[in-house]
């Protein structure tokens, strides 16, 4: 069953610092990383409040995925540019439609 992480975050920095933590990241797990895909959104009434959608195929693997050194590394970067602790959600995908 397919997996769903939401994280939630506040910063005042600019954007492009945020996409230079994930491009890293990127180069960084080829071959490695687990996720499925990932979407960064901007909360269009408030500009530093964004979340960031990342499916995986199960949880396992997004543990495995968590568990990496260079995704802990992306992740304490991240929280530096975070005006706040970030709030993760962690749903199991029950239904799906297209």
């Amino acid at each position: 069953m397919a997996f769903v992480q939401l994280i939630e975050y506040e910063t005042d920095r600019d954007e492009a610092e945020l996409s230079r933590v994930m491009d890293e990241w990127m180069q960084a797990t080829e071959g490695k990383r687990t996720m499925s895909r990932e979407m960064h959104t901007r909360d269009r009434e408030n500009n530093g409040h964004y979340v960031d959608i990342v499916e995986f195929p199960s949880y396992e693997r997004a543990m495995a995925n968590s568990d990496l050194p260079e995704t802990q590394r992306a992740a304490r970067q991240f929280r530096e540019l975070c005006s706040s602790e970030p709030r993760f959600v962690n749903l199991e995908v029950v239904e799906e439609r297209t």
